[in-house]
């Protein structure tokens, strides 16, 4: 036992950062949560296309609904944080998701699935809410860290998704996987939810009017429209190999199971133990130096996903490459975006939009392009995306 626990706190400001640090935490867990519900339907499209008699590829697509149901739903909502009550949205948004993850469980086909899909990515944009309220709370000089915090959540979330949900579709259905996501959905966002703080800022105009406010958002701030360009081209070098992933291990020439292709997503944990360290390197050297080494590390992961198409070596090497790029930039230019205007909630609505359209796209691209030229196809569109990124990264404010 420690003295602390006898005497009681060393100064008066340990119990707020006791109760800042479980807030924290429930946020993090919460984010893990609801980004795994965009990530479902990914390792699970082979179990799919076997149950409505269609094959992966012909299904791929729907993976791509989900990334852009995201996007369209952060451009409505997201916005929402500067101006409405966080806790009832918040609340709202979790009832809606739960009840879209319940009609995926049982679509009887895949258009049906497809708009469930749709519907539940648009409304599981909680995570994207509740990153402005950390960044505002947070210490000037540890912005970054907390932001991370979170950031590492949602990406764990993301990896759990592959991980456990192959391995629960290949045990119990992957109807089953969405039904469970519904459960988890409901407990963690109502629980969030009460925690919330109820005061808003005080802001004119209609709720919605955020919307049409972006488009000069990003003119007025270079550094806004560089980070969401920066963004967009790696996440979507990232989503164009992660969501078509599962399309090249369980064919030739590796043929896994879909449960033993989802552990490949155990590599994903690369992100949560990079995102802390990514916090820290954005404190000390500032956002640009960072995402210029995170997309020098994503260029060299290219090539060893190509080469992964005949060897495993090199898959698990471009996993962990690409994993620990990601999050440095998203870490990086995240924390940019929400401390370079004053209206962090909308900016971080540019920022995320602009990230989860560039992967959607993307996605959607690869589709075809496996379908096409197989593995090869998808690395060359991961290639283009990091260079159009890099186009944006390479340009200087005047």
């Amino acid at each position: 036992m420690r003295p602390s626990d006898v005497l009681g706190p060393r100064s008066p400001a340990a119990a707020p950062a006791r109760a800042n640090g479980l807030f924290l935490l429930l946020i993090a867990v919460c984010s893990a949560v609801t980004a795994a519900n965009i990530y479902l339907a990914a390792p699970l499209l082979t179990l799919i296309a076997r149950d409505f008699g269609s094959t992966p590829s012909a299904v791929a697509w729907i993976a791509s609904v989900a990334q852009l149901g995201y996007a369209v739903g952060l451009l409505f909502f997201a916005p929402l944080g500067d101006t409405v009550n966080r806790r009832r949205l918040v609340g709202i948004l979790t009832l809606v998701t739960t009840l879209a993850l319940v009609a995926s469980a049982a679509a009887p086909g895949t258009g049906a699935l497809a708009v469930a899909v749709f519907v539940a990515s648009g409304a599981t944009v909680i995570p994207q809410l509740l990153v402005p309220l950390v960044a505002e709370r947070a210490p000037a000089a540890r912005r970054a860290r907390h932001v991370a915090a979170v950031i590492a959540g949602l990406f764990t979330g993301i990896v759990g998704a592959r991980v456990l949900g192959g391995l629960a579709g290949q045990a119990f259905g992957w109807r089953w996987v969405f039904a469970g996501a519904a459960v988890l959905t409901l407990a963690l966002g109502l629980a969030t939810a009460a925690v919330l703080p109820t005061a808003r800022r005080a802001r004119s105009g209609r709720p919605f009017s955020g919307i049409a406010a972006l488009p000069g958002l990003l003119r007025r701030s270079p550094d806004l429209w560089r980070a969401c360009l920066r963004q967009a081209g790696m996440f979507g070098a990232w989503s164009a190999v992660w969501t078509s992933l599962a399309l090249l291990l369980t064919g030739a020439p590796y043929h896994l199971s879909t449960a033993t292709a989802g552990l490949f997503g155990l590599f994903g944990l690369t992100s949560s133990a990079v995102a802390p360290l990514a916090g820290g390197l954005v404190d000390r050297f500032g956002a640009a130096k960072v995402v210029r080494s995170a997309y020098l590390v994503a260029g060299v992961s290219v090539p060893l996903f190509w080469a992964g198409g005949r060897a495993l070596w090199a898959l698990f090497l471009a996993a962990v490459a690409v994993h620990a790029a990601l999050v440095a930039s998203h870490v990086a230019n995240q924390t940019l975006a929400l401390t370079t205007t004053d209206t962090p909630a909308a900016a971080n609505t540019a920022y995320v939009v602009s990230g989860f359209a560039g992967g959607a796209l993307a996605s959607a691209a690869a589709g075809p392009a496996f379908g096409h030229w197989g593995w090869g196809g998808v690395c060359a569109v991961a290639a283009v995306w990091l260079g159009v990124g890099w186009g944006g990264t390479a340009v200087r404010r005047r």
